[in-house]
């Protein structure tokens, strides 16, 4: 076992200088002390390391041999701290994040791009799940950070509240009910309702806010994605439980018209979760930094 570093940081400087006064000056100690260190260092190894002659010292046979070695670490130890100065200037580096299609699509998507333009040589790695999945993967360490849709309640985790979302019914431009008064959510489960699989933040959510009406949503069509969801109800398929803020074009175009419901769905967060008291890489930093 290496008892002391500063022993072979003092054997690599005097071998390379092939003095013990230079090799203190580079070390920013005293003469005393680098040869403290090579007599510990000696007594160790159990022999003689250096020999002196008329122009300082040299090398012994077993000190030829161990340079070999303590020049590769010293190389290696080199190489980790230029590494680590890269991944602190984002000159490299990684960031591990975790989200669901619908969050990395709509809100996640531009700030990759934007964070990539500055930072092209950063590995962006993104794990698409669930949020009750994505949890699971931040405390087993495998991504440095999760967008997951709230509220969430886990005290292991720091939770950064971003973007409002307001989950909203939506149908195709010729749908009669569009022009109606808010309906009930009872008018509303009559209809054929599109909504996410269950599994989802997003129809647990619905669900759970539907149950407080005493109702139980009974959609005609289930569907993995947003994106699906906005396509069936463009062509008349149906009533699209779907994110305001997300499909804001199609509603301003007319593509899409909102149906009232009362009362509304309650506005909900996106969140930015962490392991509490687990510092992050500063790649992770700075990116967490770029999100609202």
């Amino acid at each position: 076992m290496i008892d002391n570093m500063e022993w072979y940081r003092a054997f690599y400087e005097v071998a390379q200088t092939g003095s013990f006064s230079k090799a203190a000056e580079r070390m920013f100690i005293t003469q005393p002390a680098v040869s403290h260190s090579i007599k510990q260092l000696e007594f160790r190894l159990g022999g003689p390391l250096f020999f002196r002659t008329s122009r300082g010292v040299k090398l012994t046979a077993e000190g030829e041999v161990l340079l070999k070695f303590v020049s590769q670490a010293h190389h290696f130890l080199e190489n980790g701290e230029k590494k680590i100065a890269e991944m602190r200037n984002l000159i490299t580096g990684e960031v591990k994040i975790g989200a669901g299609d619908t969050l990395c699509r709509y809100y996640l998507l531009p700030y990759l791009e934007s964070f990539h333009g500055q930072y092209p040589d950063v590995k962006i790695q993104v794990t698409n799940r669930t949020t009750r999945e994505t949890l699971v993967l931040l405390k087993e360490g495998r991504i440095d950070f999760g967008v997951v849709n709230l509220p969430i309640d886990e005290r292991q985790l720091t939770v950064r509240e971003s973007m409002a979302l307001h989950d909203c019914f939506v149908a195709g431009q010729a749908a009669a009910f569009t022009a109606r008064p808010p309906l009930s959510w009872k008018e509303l489960n009559d209809l054929p309702l599109l909504m996410l699989e269950k599994g989802s933040s997003i129809r647990s959510y619905a669900d759970a806010f539907a149950e407080q009406q005493g109702i139980r949503l009974n959609p005609e069509i289930e569907l993995g994605s947003i994106e699906l969801i906005v396509q069936f109800a463009r062509i008349g398929l149906g009533v699209g439980c779907v994110i305001r803020e997300f499909v804001a074009e199609e509603l301003a175009s007319g593509a899409l018209r909102e149906v009232d419901v009362e009362p509304p769905l309650p506005a909900r967060h996106i969140g930015l979760v962490t392991l509490r008291d687990v510092p992050l890489s500063a790649a992770a930093q700075r990116l967490l930094e770029l999100l609202p």
